[in-house]
């Protein structure tokens, strides 16, 4: 009989979960519970589930890859390829802010998506875009603040960039699907840092599932340490990276007792040292949200097919809410 091995970091101790066919449908969560921010293509939801399974709030969406809760405690996400909005974490629900790529004049007639967004500390929104091949900040009223061309091999409507994100020194560090390169700009928009994501002696092999291959990176953290934490995306694999290029952590496919990693999208390194990342198109035997310890030994997962699918790039705990 098949099933999914996890591992309760209460009992310190493995645990098996029995599957009476691969169809069911279930949530689960293994260690300490936890509510659990998700979105799924598939399903077109974006939901707030807690540690039972059920939602607590949700909104539809299209296609997502990422959604953030800001300080004044609304949500920003995606609700298709181009718009991205800020909505209130209430019943209201409330769009209080909107930014849609495929709307701005200098984008007619181009396949741009959005990939990417940040609202910073000043109030502006950094946007990422695919297509157009720029990163820009935007004010509220709309007007763009500054922005600059990103280096791109040949823009790509679709993936040009997965995550994006401005760093603490002003820099932006993206993760280019397309090219399977993460580069880092400076304020000017110089490329200062690159990383080639390496197809370690393999070949590409075509799909989204663990069956699939490739270097077509999602998921960039800079570190305290100044490393960067990488989701290679379809290389299956979370990679902790030196300025120098060397790896200095890996985990992989096959790492994890009875589970198997497919689409690695985004990364979060935590303040404990352990590692969390979402593991997406794995299929229903395979948790979508991991977090590992320095060691490599499953210590929290959330794997909900009751809620969600097997697309669902964007999962993240929320601490308070």
């Amino acid at each position: 009989m098949p099933g999914w091995l996890a591992y309760d970091s209460v009992m310190q101790k493995p645990i098996l979960f029995l599957l009476i066919s691969c169809s069911l449908s279930f949530a689960a969560q293994t260690g300490e519970p936890r509510k659990v921010l998700c979105a799924d293509d598939s399903k077109q939801r974006l939901a707030l589930v807690n540690a039972d399974g059920k939602i607590e709030w949700e909104y539809k969406v299209g296609p997502i890859h990422a959604a953030h809760v800001l300080a004044n405690g609304n949500l920003l996400f995606q609700v298709n390829w181009s718009r991205v909005v800020e909505v209130t974490f209430d019943d209201k629900k409330e769009i209080v802010w909107e930014y849609d790529a495929s709307k701005r004049p200098e984008n007619a007639g181009k396949h741009v998506e959005v990939h990417a967004f940040q609202r910073l500390e000043n109030g502006d929104t950094m946007i990422a875009e695919s297509g157009s091949s720029r990163i820009l900040e935007v004010a509220k009223d709309g007007k763009i603040t500054k922005q600059f061309p990103m280096k791109v091999s040949a823009s790509s409507g679709h993936s040009d960039t997965r995550q994006v994100v401005k760093l603490k020194n002003g820099h932006y560090l993206a993760a280019h699907e397309h090219d399977c390169m993460v580069r880092e700009y400076d304020t000017d928009g110089k490329v200062v840092w690159e990383y080639a994501v390496p197809l370690f002696g393999r070949k590409p092999a075509g799909g989204h599932g663990p069956e699939a291959f490739g270097n077509a990176v999602f998921g960039v953290q800079r570190l305290e340490n100044g490393n960067t934490l990488i989701g290679t995306g379809n290389g299956h694999s979370v990679l902790e990276v030196t300025p120098k290029g060397e790896i200095v952590w890996k985990i992989e496919q096959n790492d994890l007792t009875g589970i198997q990693l497919a689409w690695v999208c985004g990364v979060e390194r935590l303040a404990n040292g352990n590692t969390r990342f979402v593991n997406c198109h794995a299929g229903p035997n395979a948790p979508q949200l991991i977090e590992v310890n320095a060691n490599k030994k499953l210590v929290w997962a959330m794997k909900d097919f009751d809620n969600f699918g097997d697309s669902t790039p964007v999962a993240q705990v929320i601490e308070k809410n």
